[in-house]
């Protein structure tokens, strides 16, 4: 399983960013996809998700500002970061999670893509 992502960079506040994520592997379709971040001294948390049936869900922080979608005839997700502001800096990283029964979960991550906003 890979999971790549790519798109992250440094921008000033106010700018915006996609990030992608190439999927290979898994049954991409059947996956809810993921975004998380990972800020410099905080703990990783949810920034957004998309289910295999298109529901979304996103942190209070990021809503009206972020956007999470799916292709899945390219087995992609993108998150596109717009109105971004400094403290929206950290690693993102993309998350593919199945859960086949109550024991058994597919749960894989991506490597990480840099997002850095100045201000």
């Amino acid at each position: 399983v890979q999971l790549v992502e790519s798109g992250g960079g440094l921008v000033q506040a106010g700018g915006s960013l996609r990030l992608s994520c190439a999927a290979s592997g898994i049954i991409f379709r059947l996956n809810t996809m993921g975004w998380y971040r990972r800020a410099p001294g905080k703990q990783r948390e949810l920034v957004a998700f998309i289910t295999s049936g298109g529901s979304t869900n996103y942190v209070d922080s990021v809503k009206g500002r972020f956007t999470i979608a799916r292709d899945n005839a390219k087995n992609t997700v993108y998150l596109q970061m717009n109105s971004l502001k400094p403290e929206d800096t950290a690693v993102y990283y993309c998350n593919a999670r199945r859960v086949f029964t109550t024991t058994q979960v597919g749960d894989y991550w991506g490597q990480g893509t840099q997002v850095t906003v100045s201000s």
